[in-house]
């Protein structure tokens, strides 16, 4: 079997994995955000889709709720205010500990998004600042 870590064209396929594997080789990690707010028929399409997806052990461990205009901006803005002044606390679900080849994978994609973002590594005040960015949903307008 060739290595399934290759990149280069795919083999012949049904239309459905054909489609799948487009979108996968355009997907990519958003850390900005057009301000263009979504058509709520879209997100709830979404959301349906979402719906469908594995999660570990069936535990389907969301709630949603969507925002809109002001009401996104007083979330993003006490969400800020709350992540700024208050020490994070125990996830609910615990993080997974990595270890081997896979903890050098996560640490060899956070060095590069970081500089990509102009965070250097070891400056931890940057960092800071740019972790900060995920409670503010990074400009995202729902």
């Amino acid at each position: 079997m060739p290595n399934v870590r290759q990149n280069g064209p795919l083999p012949d396929l049904p239309a459905a994995a054909r489609v799948l594997g487009e979108l996968l080789e355009r997907r990519s990690s958003c850390r900005a955000f057009v301000p263009t707010p979504v058509d709520p028929a879209t997100i709830a399409a979404l959301f349906r889709m979402a719906q469908r997806t594995p999660s570990g052990c069936n535990a389907q461990p969301w709630q949603v709720s969507v925002t809109s205009g002001p009401g996104t901006e007083r979330f993003r803005a006490a969400l800020l205010a709350h992540a700024g002044s208050n020490p994070p606390r125990e996830p609910d679900i615990p993080f997974p500990v990595y270890g081997g080849v896979y903890r050098e994978r996560r640490r060899e994609a956070a060095l590069r998004l970081y500089e990509r973002v102009g965070v250097p590594f070891g400056d931890r005040e940057k960092s800071a600042r740019q972790m900060l960015l995920n409670f503010g949903f990074f400009g995202a307008p729902h």
